[in-house]
């Protein structure tokens, strides 16, 4: 059972780095616009995209948000 926590914590661990790493390319974005160097393509746009995608999906989009919302929020 300790490889499994292992794993899970891991899991838990690169999940918050991309997130914070997200909110960053976010924070960039706004300032610099889309020619920050080190970023691939238009991160706010893609953002804005997969929330108009959920968006349009209806309950079905309302659940994702939701499991996705309870998943990052969990500590």
């Amino acid at each position: 059972m300790q490889y499994l926590d292992t794993i899970i914590t891991a899991v838990k661990k690169i999940t918050e780095l991309a997130v914070a790493l997200l909110a960053l390319a976010i924070v960039l974005g706004v300032i610099f616009g889309d020619k920050v160097a080190f970023l691939p393509g238009n991160v706010i746009g893609n953002v804005t995209s997969i929330i108009g995608t959920l968006g349009a999906s209806g309950l079905v989009g309302l659940v994702a948000v939701g499991v996705l919302y309870a998943i990052l929020a969990k500590k």
